[in-house]
């Protein structure tokens, strides 16, 4: 059941990493309908939002960083970056602001738009409803230790794993990119995340569909973003170039070598 637990609960993940942020927030490829719709369903499971919301509270976050009007801004404190800012009322400046980001493309894509008007019914089926059932008819474990398991610690234990991008890696780790904000590249993050420690090159770069010039180092989205589209699925990848990155790097980056990079293949033109 473990072992179920962990392949039901990345799954979800990567339907939140390539699908919610890659995907529809930055724009950094394009998907054919049925890996939308793979997303859609996907996304359920880890129950964190309908694409609608989670997308609009991303791009808020990215325009708005380190602000009041950032979502889960860092400056207010590790816990409330981490989940505080679901526990309490959204801050003036997150309401007022949010009014202002353009999310005509996202309410365009009709895989939004089913998930958005049933996700009430989606959200607790894929979340709750089937693993659950899985781990009782096919699994052969108890009602109550499936219900604990697959459901109520998977869920929670993915929930912390999406919320460290917010929080650790926005506190710890090298910025090798931009140290004018708070973002920051964390290995830890980026192997719980399937890719998305490398934060403070997303910062620099959003619309880059690798969110890393590591290649496929810790960023097991990247590998199936690129899966994608060697079948046809996924096309239109953007990425930044080498020079863009050294420019960067030379100007604003911290300068520091980051240990698990040595020897490690870099993205190239």
């Amino acid at each position: 059941m473990v072992h179920a637990g962990i392949l039901i609960g990345y799954i979800g993940t990567l339907c939140i990493t390539a699908g919610y942020h890659r995907l529809w927030t930055h724009k950094s490829y394009k998907a054919k309908l049925p890996l939308r719709i793979f997303y859609m369903i996907g996304s359920c499971i880890n129950g964190q939002n309908d694409i609608y919301v989670w997308v609009r509270d991303h791009r808020m976050h990215h325009k708005y960083v380190d602000t009041d009007a950032d979502p889960h801004s860092i400056q207010r404190g590790f816990f409330f970056a981490h989940m505080g800012w679901l526990m309490c009322k959204k801050h003036p400046d997150v309401i007022e602001k949010g009014k202002t980001i353009d999310m005509s493309d996202i309410l365009a894509d009709p895989v939004v738009r089913f998930q958005r008007r049933y996700y009430k019914i989606l959200m607790p089926l894929f979340c709750f409803v089937i693993p659950i059932l899985i781990s009782v008819y096919l699994l052969n474990e108890s009602f109550y230790m499936s219900f604990c398991a697959m459901g109520v610690a998977r869920y929670l234990l993915t929930l912390h794993g999406t919320w460290t991008v917010n929080s650790f890696a926005h506190l710890v780790g090298y910025q090798p990119f931009d140290t004018t904000q708070k973002a920051h590249d964390n290995l830890f993050v980026s192997f719980i995340g399937l890719g998305e420690g490398w934060h403070n090159y997303h910062h620099v770069f959003p619309w880059d569909y690798s969110t890393s010039e590591l290649g496929y180092y810790y960023n097991y989205s990247k590998v199936f973003i690129d899966l994608m589209a060697k079948i046809g699925q996924a096309y239109d990848l953007r990425t930044a170039t080498l020079a863009q990155m050294n420019r960067w790097k030379n100007t604003k980056g911290d300068g520091k070598e980051r240990w698990y990079t040595v020897s490690r293949p870099q993205h190239k033109d």
